[in-house]
């Protein structure tokens, strides 16, 4: 496997591009000052465990921030104290 070098500048200011590349099969080195720092390559579905346990595009077409979500999380433990008190 072919894997492309790149800075951490380039990656950071074109994520949205190479995150397109990856999902075709491309990877990535990603170095800072001429060191490797980390790699960027797809996850093999059949190597990996994944289940989806919620879809929140099922939700919020574009997905729920997670603010919103820790804050329903929050106040949704807290209903329940109530109701038991």
């Amino acid at each position: 496997m072919h894997e492309t070098i790149i800075g951490l500048k380039e990656f950071r200011e074109n994520v949205d591009s190479f995150a397109k590349r990856v999902t075709k099969g491309s990877s990535f080195i990603v170095v800072k000052r001429s060191k490797p720092i980390f790699r960027v390559a797809p996850l093999h579905e059949e190597d990996e465990d994944w289940e989806t346990v919620v879809d929140f595009t099922k939700i919020r077409k574009s997905g729920v921030p997670v603010e919103v979500l820790l804050n329903y999380l929050d106040n949704g433990s807290n209903r329940k104290k109530s109701k038991k008190a």
